[in-house]
């Protein structure tokens, strides 16, 4: 099930989430992760749904404190992965800003709500939903045309808290920061001594690990769809590129 804000009516769901934390920013952590289980304790589906949702707006809300800067652009780049309608924007903006002001670390977001989002999460290395939650923020990151230091260094410690092993985090990063220019090799994880079918085989698993209907049969909310299918352009990107090398050569 797509996390729908129609079909789980989320203009009363909201309102019932945000009245039941109030307005105690330094208790806010503790209170939506509380209140979202007892919401839909007899729910998981809707849980995890929900809980990807205040994940993005929590951790973006966090990140927006990295470097002390709020661009125009980064407001406009998390609207674009946090998709909601114009009626829940007062909502939306309620709990950010309360994120935002929140004493917890950031780093008590991630753990909490990985948790609750992906039970198995502290077993399982490399999840594809988190792997989603972190191509989000780094869309968000490089908004601006830059992503600071202090935001790299953010994205790399919610990755180690998800979980996403260094390997794997490189080849996120290399979708969405290029600091020596684009490398099309660790975009797909391969190495440049691979033969052609090797890297053809990595691509196509990749293309079908990520397509986005995968991910809608996976549960994965819409409101990280934007992200997904920017992973799908920088997969197939980088495939063309290392075929048209392969050719030339």
């Amino acid at each position: 099930m797509i996390f729908d804000f129609a079909c789980l009516q989320l203009s009363s769901l909201w309102e019932r989430l945000l009245g039941a934390i109030g307005d105690a920013a330094e208790s806010t952590l503790n209170r939506v992760i509380e209140a979202i289980r007892t919401m839909f304790e007899g729910d998981p589906e809707t849980r995890r749904q929900v809980s990807f949702s205040v994940a993005i707006i929590a951790l973006s809300a966090k990140m927006a404190k990295a470097d002390g800067i709020v661009t125009e652009a980064e407001v406009k780049a998390f609207q674009q992965i946090f998709d909601f309608p114009d009626e829940e924007a007062r909502n939306v903006a309620r709990l950010y800003n309360l994120a935002r002001q929140d004493v917890a670390g950031y780093e008590a977001y991630a753990k909490k709500l990985a948790n609750l989002c992906s039970p198995g999460a502290g077993e399982a290395c490399n999840c594809p939903m988190l792997e989603n939650v972190v191509d989000g923020l780094f869309h968000i990151a490089k908004a601006d045309g830059l992503v600071h230091e202090k935001e790299l260094a953010f994205l790399a410690r919610i990755s180690e808290i998800f979980r996403i092993d260094e390997d794997h985090f490189r080849r996120i990063m290399a979708r969405h920061v290029h600091l020596e220019g684009r490398d099309p090799y660790l975009v797909l994880g391969v190495s440049r001594d691979d033969d052609f079918a090797t890297i053809r085989r990595q691509y196509r698993l990749l293309v079908s690990e990520h397509h986005p209907d995968r991910l809608i049969a996976r549960g994965v909310p819409a409101t990280l769809h934007h992200a997904a299918n920017e992973r799908m352009a920088a997969l197939n990107a980088a495939y063309k590129a290392i075929e048209k090398e392969r050719r030339a050569a």
